[in-house]
């Protein structure tokens, strides 16, 4: 029997998102708990972004069995803004920028 389109698409997501998510869970765990990772996004209360890296981390550490049709969502969403988000980089240095602290929201530290 062939394997199904959905079990391609899940193993083309899972490959986009390890390829975004740069960062360890323990790695985005600590930068999701500092003033400057709060200090970013879009949302009343906690960012949009925020949320999604608390989401990366449950991610990353599940096994890939034990990932959901969410999951696999969760994963295209994150996959797709760091693509658009990287092409937006701004000129210079970004080390402190809010362009960067967002990304790494997002699990992604583009300073990596």
């Amino acid at each position: 029997m062939a394997k199904s389109s959905s079990d391609d698409e899940r193993r083309e997501v899972r490959e986009r998102f390890g390829d975004a998510v740069n960062m360890t869970p323990k790695e985005l765990e600590d930068w999701l708990a500092t003033d400057e990772s709060q200090s970013v996004g879009a949302g009343e209360g906690e960012s949009v972004g925020h949320e999604s890296g608390r989401r990366i981390v449950q991610i990353l550490r599940a096994k890939q069995a034990d990932l959901d049709d969410d999951d696999h969502q969760h994963m295209k969403k994150v996959a797709g803004y760091v693509a658009r988000h990287l092409a937006q980089r701004p000129d210079g240095d970004v080390t402190g920028t809010r362009w960067r602290y967002s990304l790494m929201n997002w699990g992604h530290d583009p300073l990596k």
